[in-house]
């Protein structure tokens, strides 16, 4: 015999907290893009003479 089939449930369960993951790992990314791209500006800015 074959072993009993999970609920629909959990499939859909699983699916939310993969894309809540996923969401949260795209804020993360382009919040440490934006920290990175603004950090490469002011480097910038110090190097030019006074």
């Amino acid at each position: 015999m074959t072993a009993p089939a999970k609920p629909a449930d959990s499939k859909d369960a699983r699916a939310e907290r993969l894309a809540a993951a996923l969401r949260e790992n795209l804020k993360r990314r382009k919040a440490q893009a934006r920290s990175q791209a603004s950090g490469k500006e002011q480097t910038k800015d110090k190097d030019k003479p006074g």
